[in-house]
């Protein structure tokens, strides 16, 4: 069986869009993953704050590096986002997925986005199916 780096790593290697985000995988194991990644302007909008989708996308990923660490491909199926603070082009951000509920085909995940100085910007909660497919 893979290990959770080993899927995470596989997982990323496919992953264009994360890659165009400019995550950095930090820390992951089954249930768990710490990403990183820093806002530019091309991210923001009109506003001049980043665009919702970019920390959405970035707890997106946290959350499926996370649930798919058990070695089972795993997929989200329900998932929002409240955003509390506005995020700047130049902030990095990170998000810190954790899993609060285990069950052998259902998961729930809540994901934290942060800045540097742990600053809550965004909080993000997702459920996601485990399917019966081996990674």
């Amino acid at each position: 069986m893979k290990s959770a780096q080993e899927i995470v790593q596989e997982m990323y290697t496919g992953d264009a869009f994360s890659k165009w985000l400019g995550i950095e995988v930090l820390e992951n194991k089954a249930g768990y993953a710490l990403l990183e990644m820093t806002v530019r302007a091309e991210m923001c909008n009109g506003f001049g704050i980043a665009h919702g989708g970019i920390s959405f996308s970035l707890a997106d990923s946290a959350l499926a590096f996370a649930a798919n660490g058990y070695g089972k491909h795993a997929l989200s199926i329900e998932t929002a986002i409240s955003h509390h603070k506005p995020i700047t082009d130049g902030t990095k951000i990170l998000a810190e997925a954790q899993e609060i509920k285990e069950g052998r085909t259902l998961g729930v995940y809540q994901v934290s986005i942060k800045n540097e100085e742990g600053v809550l910007l965004a909080s993000f909660k997702g459920t996601i199916l485990r399917k019966d497919i081996d990674w």
